[in-house]
């Protein structure tokens, strides 16, 4: 008979184990080889890209057409960005970490299972059998703070969704500038080549007009000079430009010798319209995907501290026992263990969870008060910025009038070739500025973007530019 309940302890500890170990996970090991970090990092090809910008959703990103024959717009690219590049990937780990965090916050502990056994082994053992001591406990106070641990890891999973859709929109907005940017200085290129070009010809034609005596020495020179001038500048720009295609590769997310085409309907503007400050300025709080993250991340922090003053209270282990001593003697009964909180009151990590909820309020509001000013500098920037740019406007016609009128009096020696060249550099620095101005408007309006919270589409780029602003602007 004692063989036989042996057997059945011994079985019965057996089924525990297997029960133990049943649902463990498996390793799997994933080596950071040379061939897995270019499978990770090998550009998307342009088909994918385009299948899976149909199917994105973003609270942030209205869908959009992608075309690479035709070319990218501002807002395609935007949406490229997003799903290509890299350096998202890392933030979209956040999202399984976090609902892994929830998964284990959701658990309650095991209960503790203690088995002894005590064999007779010496001395008068007449009528002895073996000893054994067999026990499930489990902590009951683990209840106490369990709906208010998962509530907060809750409201963390919801808050790290949302810093991923602002980090995605950041990524997005960045696509949108860099392609704003390629377009003015593609047009500051074609500028300075143009430029280029005629006083490299021009003062072609003078050496050879000195040569035949019919220019002097001192014309030529100042054709030579402005002719310097002009190559410098076409340097210049044409290393900006290069710069800014990579600029532009690096926020897509592709190589850096991608060749990416800009649509042709792509257009820096004159102006914008915009809705009135206090529209965009009021309930930026309820739409920037960062500022409800935050207040998702203080209810967590909330959940949090009320589950560390919670855990004040005494851990207690109830548990039931059954054993049987060398004499035979069964006993079944139960038992409790409760910590006393003599020395630790958990007092160090209400003072801790407290401190940091204070941290994130005081962060919430300084973002607040930083996003607002930052939509009103935006706002105050494309004010003058487009009053600038209809100033430049009108400038540009009148320099090349006073250009057309000094190349003619140039032809009858009326006027000296330095008056004509200081024109000419004039003209061509008022149409760089105005070139600057249009894309210092556009990074502008997308800086007000990321400030409010809020897409603001683009003006028609077909036509001529309009000038329906916003009442600050007009005033």
């Amino acid at each position: 008979m004692e063989n036989m309940r042996d057997v059945r302890a011994r079985f019965l500890l057996f089924l525990l184990a297997m029960l133990a170990t049943a649902g463990c996970a498996q390793y799997h090991a994933k080596p950071l080889t040379r061939p897995a970090v270019e499978k990770a990092i090998a550009a998307i090809p342009p088909d994918e890209l385009q299948a899976r910008a149909q199917k994105l959703r973003h609270p942030m990103l209205p869908p959009v057409t992608v075309d690479f024959r035709r070319g990218l717009t501002p807002e395609s690219a935007a949406v490229v960005a997003v799903i290509a590049n890299p350096s998202l990937r890392s933030q979209r780990d956040r999202r399984a970490l976090s609902s892994a965090q929830l998964l284990q916050a959701g658990l309650l502990p095991n209960p503790t299972l203690d088995f002894t056994l005590d064999p007779v082994t010496g001395g008068d053992t007449t009528g002895t059998v073996t000893a054994y001591n067999v026990g499930v406990s489990w902590e009951v106070t683990a209840l106490i703070t369990h709906q208010a641990k998962e509530a907060a890891a809750r409201y963390q999973y919801k808050a790290i969704e949302l810093d991923i859709a602002w980090q995605e929109w950041q990524i997005a907005q960045a696509a949108k500038k860099a392609v704003y940017d390629l377009v003015a200085l593609r047009a500051q290129l074609q500028q300075a080549a143009a430029v280029d070009t005629r006083l490299s010809e021009n003062a072609a034609l003078i050496r050879r007009a000195v040569e035949s005596h019919d220019r002097t020495v001192l014309e030529s020179s100042a054709a030579e000079a402005a002719a310097q001038k002009a190559h410098g500048d076409f340097l210049i720009a044409q290393h900006d430009f290069r710069h800014q295609q990579l600029v532009l590769n690096q926020a897509l997310g592709f190589p850096a010798d991608a060749d990416v085409r800009i649509a042709p309907e792509v257009a820096l503007p004159s102006t914008l319209d915009l809705p009135p400050d206090r529209e965009l300025i009021e309930g930026i709080d309820q739409r920037r995907l960062d500022l409800q993250g935050l207040r998702l991340g203080y209810e967590s922090q909330e959940e949090t501290l009320r589950a560390t003053v919670l855990a004040q209270f005494p851990k207690i282990t109830f548990g039931i026992h059954q054993a049987r001593d060398n004499t035979n003697v069964q006993s079944t009964g139960f038992g409790v263990t409760v910590d006393l909180p003599v020395f630790d009151q958990n007092q160090g990590n209400i003072a801790i969870q407290g401190v940091t909820r204070e941290q994130l309020f005081n962060e919430y509001t300084g973002r607040i008060i930083d996003s607002r000013a930052a939509a009103a500098q935006a706002l105050a920037d494309i004010r003058s910025g487009v009053e600038q740019i209809a100033a430049t406007e009108q400038a540009v016609p009148a320099l090349e009038q006073l250009v057309k009128t000094y190349e003619l009096a140039m032809g009858e020696r009326n006027l000296d070739v330095l008056s004509f060249y200081t024109a000419q550099n004039d003209l061509a620095q008022k149409r760089i500025d105005l070139l600057k101005l249009k894309q210092q408007l556009a990074d502008n309006k997308v800086v007000l973007e990321i400030a409010t919270g809020r897409y603001l589409p683009d003006p028609p780029a077909a036509g001529p530019a309009t000038r329906p602003t916003t009442a600050e602007a007009r005033r």
